[in-house]
């Protein structure tokens, strides 16, 4: 369901690995039975056209249904424990220009990465709370 990589690929303004989350969420929150019957109905190709026409905008993630949301929150907690600092270290570290400078040329474009990243992630925290 995920993919070779295992992840999932977020926007600033929405889910860009949408068909791959949405399918992983339904069936993560899924109870047994449900799923067996969903199995049972080769429910894995023949989705609605409605589930298959929206889009996993960060609107669409704020209503998702709680098990869902709740999914994804604790997912991104400990995506979020997986780093070495926290958004705070990392945005001092932005804004310390003397600290800044003293970085390679790598390791400023590194921390512009893993600040992004952590920006969306605590983003998708706010709208799935």
């Amino acid at each position: 369901m995920v993919g070779e990589e295992g992840a999932f690929v977020l926007g600033w303004d929405e889910v860009l690995t949408e068909e791959e989350l949405s399918m992983t969420l339904k069936v993560l929150c899924m109870s047994e039975e449900e799923f067996k019957e969903y199995k049972e109905q080769d429910g894995w190709e023949d989705d609605s056209e409605e589930e298959e026409n929206s889009t996993l905008s960060n609107e669409a993630l704020s209503r998702l249904k709680t098990p869902c949301k709740k999914l994804l929150y604790d997912s991104v907690l400990l995506t979020l424990e997986s780093y070495g600092a926290d958004l705070k270290a990392e945005q001092d570290l932005l804004s310390n220009k003397e600290a800044y400078e003293k970085m390679s040329r790598r390791e400023q474009q590194a921390l512009h990465v893993r600040y992004g990243q952590k920006r969306i992630l605590h983003q998708l925290l706010e709208l799935v709370q």
